[in-house]
């Protein structure tokens, strides 16, 4: 079981990590090397031999692999990424970049999005350390660059050029997984990650002719353009349920005693009441235009429009999706991926899962953990290319009120001292189980 000095090192490295500004504003803008060095320091004082790999100058990655004590057994990859999301700290009770901790609650960027886990996982090791633990199963470690954008250089880069340091890994453990979600009406559950939507984000170019404002003009772009978007956002995509969303939907039914009719899945959505956010945006496939840029002066009509829509598709249905926006865009727009990345699933009756159950109702007997499927996507897209597959499992305990999903990328983003050693605790128990 984790010691004490785990339980406080988890605090101070992740208040240590979001005072460490990661933020990537995409296109190359971010410099996670600062943070990259923290962590590879702290495994190395845990007798680790961690190696910094870099693409591009400053986005630096660390991986480290801690040797099990079966060498005939997988290796069970442990990642998360460095990286944040832009914050405006006018906009925040506390500046987003300061660690501070305050009332038990630290708070900043990267407080669930992820440096959180990324200071469990260096807790767990060091306790190990501590204690002379060595695992069954070889434990590669890796923390990323580049996750909240393409991750070409961050995992992408690591998956393609560097393979060889995850050999013998079958299975990955990271974000999105095992957090307190309270229904309202008294229950805990604590979701699994088994399965990620696909990323299909789109960039739609109208043409037309170009002309003057007050002309009557048939082959206007922007107009063509605004067709285009107003069919993809108001298109009603049909039911598709893959396996890891028919499980979560069956189990979550019974915790409430209904009978799961998956005949009219909307049906039995609105009887799960607050527990349906788990799984209603994993039912379909989604499109929401997000960007439009398009002309220079009132008075000009412009040549060409430009609009981006980001799209998620579940697995097995990236086919459908390519043809429905076929239909959608129409003949006067052209579309294409400006970002796309697979669609994931994982089985929920591996021993895997069954270790993450036990560990997660070891300290909270109370919980109702169900499997999951990801309405976005994490770096696991990445590494399934060397054929790992991926689980989130970040544990939280939460309080009631503490709404973990809208804090990802939200103002104000925070996490309980407490739901950081809870975390620590859990991972230290599933790792060993392991």
């Amino acid at each position: 079981m984790a010691d004490q000095l785990a339980l406080d090192e988890v605090v101070t490295f992740t208040s240590d990590l979001i005072r460490i500004d990661t933020t990537n504003r995409g296109g190359g803008d971010c410099q996670e090397r600062p943070a990259a060095e923290y962590a590879a320091a702290r495994l190395a004082e845990a007798g680790l031999e961690p190696v910094m790999l870099e693409r591009t100058l400053g986005r630096t990655n660390v991986v480290a692999r801690l040797e099990g004590t079966d060498p005939s057994a997988d290796a069970l990859l442990l990642h998360g990424h460095l990286d944040v999301v832009p914050a405006e700290p006018a906009d925040w009770s506390v500046h987003p970049f300061s660690g501070e901790i305050r009332d038990g609650v630290v708070w900043g960027r990267g407080a669930v999005d992820m440096k959180n886990m990324d200071a469990m996982i260096l807790s767990v090791v060091r306790s190990w350390a501590r204690e002379g633990v060595r695992p069954r199963r070889d434990i590669v470690i890796a923390f990323t660059a580049d996750e909240e954008a393409s991750a070409v250089d961050g995992a992408g880069f690591l998956a393609d050029r560097h393979a060889h340091l995850f050999e013998g890994c079958t299975e990955g453990v990271s974000e999105s997984g095992a957090y307190t979600f309270h229904d309202g009406q008294g229950r805990q559950f604590y979701p699994i990650g088994a399965g990620e939507r696909g990323t299909g984000w789109m960039k739609l170019t109208a043409r037309g002719r170009a002309g003057h404002g007050s002309k009557v003009n048939r082959e206007n772009a922007v107009t063509r353009l605004a067709a285009a978007i107003t069919r993809i956002g108001e298109h009603e995509w049909p039911l598709r349920l893959t396996p890891t969303v028919r499980a979560a939907l069956t189990e979550i039914a019974a915790v409430y005693g209904i009978e799961t009719d998956l005949s009219d899945v909307d049906a039995l959505l609105d009887k799960l009441g607050g527990a349906a956010k788990l799984v209603e945006a994993t039912v379909r496939n989604s499109s929401n235009p997000t960007m439009l840029d398009a002309g220079y002066k009132v008075n000009v009509i412009p040549g060409e429009a430009v609009a981006y829509v980001d799209g998620r598709f579940l697995p097995d249905t990236e086919d459908e999706f390519r043809a429905t926006m076929d239909r959608l865009t129409g003949p006067d727009v052209d579309w294409e991926f400006a970002h796309r990345e697979i669609a994931l699933q994982a089985p929920v009756d591996s021993p895997t899962f069954a270790a993450m159950r036990e560990a997660v109702q070891a300290f909270a007997p109370e919980a109702h953990t169900v499997p999951y499927c990801m309405s976005g996507g994490t770096d696991a897209k990445q590494f399934a290319r060397l054929g790992i597959t991926g689980y989130g499992f970040a544990p939280l305990k939460l309080p009631e009120g503490f709404d973990y999903q809208a804090l990802f990328h939200g103002v104000d983003e925070r996490v309980p001292v407490e739901a950081l050693q809870f975390g620590v605790q859990v991972l230290d128990r599933f790792l060993r189980s392991v």
